[in-house]
């Protein structure tokens, strides 16, 4: 069942950002000859007024056909005050600008109603683990206020308690050759405690065996909407920032393509709702991101260069928007290449450790 509503997610993406495109083709009057989703060769489709629905045999995105997207195309007369290249810049812009808004609308629609449940980390002892330095030490319920005289949140916390190493080689269980000094408050009273960490492998880093306790968040609508936007613009940056260092190996290595993000979704759903949405709601932003950088053949190529336009107060030549295409074509058919790899690699190697 989750291969089945991992695999409708992403056709509902497809189709709402395109869907985008659409209506706002439609909104300031040009001719949409064709909307489907997936690429040819046709599979079936019908047709409704000057518009023709269809499904295509290549599931990796979908595409609406306007009217004069090509300049040198011939155009019937009747139509020709519609066709895409006979508009303002303004229009074409909104058009072409519609499908990754639309992505980015359902992203944040998504991560507002996300943010009502969300639970925060808290600075109370949650549960200590058997067989490690916190067993008998720590209890549940303790507010943990500073380790070494130092005050935070979680992770400062377990930063400073991560400064106590092992003398000498750091292997899995090897005791910190200092103890931590951890404030907690218990039972209203101030008492401190001396721990020596643990060296563990597992993490990398040496620790003493808690977990911090959550808490409800319980944020009203503008703390939402704050959550959210907060969230997308971590997202946004990360994407930006891994796509601009691609010529380092370690930033290739974290790319995903299509395989990868529909097998992450199906363990997502596996996993439960909250996850699968979160996990929807990235890619979705992720998905409407990614098509504004200015490449053609994406999004932004064609906003990029409809700005292009308007600044030198005429059209470009169709040969040097072509020649940019072509460049754009190799740049994106990389990507798309180096997450195919990284994908294939995870689904034959480690997998993608959701859990």
């Amino acid at each position: 069942m989750s291969f089945v509503l991992a695999f409708l997610a992403f056709c509902a993406l497809i189709v709402l950002h395109e869907l985008g495109h659409f209506v706002a083709a439609k909104a300031v009057g040009m001719r949409v000859e064709k909307f489907f989703l997936f690429f040819p060769p046709k599979l079936v489709s019908v047709k409704r007024g000057e518009t023709e629905y269809g499904i295509g045999a290549i599931p990796l995105g979908g595409f609406v056909r306007i009217t004069g997207m090509n300049p040198d195309e011939e155009i019937p007369p009747e139509v020709a005050d519609r066709a895409y290249y006979r508009q303002p810049v303004w229009k074409r812009i909104v058009v072409i600008g519609a499908g990754p808004a639309v992505n980015i609308a359902i992203a944040f629609i998504i991560l507002f109603f996300l943010a009502f449940g969300i639970q925060e980390t808290s600075d109370r002892v949650a549960a200590v683990q058997p067989d490690t330095p916190a067993a008998g030490v720590l209890q549940p319920g303790d507010r943990i206020v500073a380790v070494d005289g130092k005050r935070g949140d979680e992770s400062v916390l377990a930063e400073q308690i991560s400064t106590h190493v092992c003398a000498g080689r750091q292997v899995d269980g090897c005791r910190a050759e200092t103890p931590a000094t951890i404030e907690v408050v218990r039972n209203g009273q101030v008492e401190e405690l001396s721990i020596n960490p643990v060296y563990d492998a597992a993490t990398g880093r040496s620790r003493v065996g808690f977990a911090f306790d959550t808490e409800a968040l319980d944020p009203g609508p503008v703390q939402a909407a704050g959550v959210a936007v907060d969230f997308m613009w971590l997202v946004t940056s990360e994407t930006v920032s891994v796509i601009s260092k691609l010529y380092k190996s370690e930033q290739r290595e974290e790319l995903s393509g299509v395989a990868g993000s529909y097998e992450v979704t199906r363990q997502a759903i596996d996993i439960g709702p909250r996850q699968a949405f979160t996990l929807i709601a990235l890619i979705s932003l992720s998905l409407g991101v990614i098509n504004l950088f200015p490449f053609l053949p994406l999004d932004g190529g064609h906003i990029f260069w409809s700005l292009i336009e308007k600044a030198r107060g005429r059209p470009v030549p169709y040969a040097v928007m072509e020649r940019a295409g072509l460049i754009g074509f190799v740049l994106i058919l990389g990507l798309f290449f180096i997450g195919l790899t990284n994908d294939i690699g995870r689904l034959t190697g480690e997998g993608f450790n959701l859990r």
